[in-house]
């Protein structure tokens, strides 16, 4: 499926892609952002889920 989006970290620029998802997490690659948990923050500053922002 190509529709994937990826999103990027407005603190440190990290960037969350639907396709490879965030494993070490315990996201599972091809997780949709609405499916992440509200409780999940960015992996390399810890900023929160609303902290990021779709790229186009």
């Amino acid at each position: 499926m190509s529709d994937f989006k990826k999103y990027q970290c407005r603190e440190c620029e990290h960037i969350y892609d639907e396709a490879k998802g965030d494993p070490d997490s315990g996201i599972a690659p091809g997780t949709r952002w609405a499916d992440i948990p509200d409780g999940w923050s960015c992996p390399i500053c810890g900023a929160p889920k609303d902290f990021f922002r779709v790229m186009e």
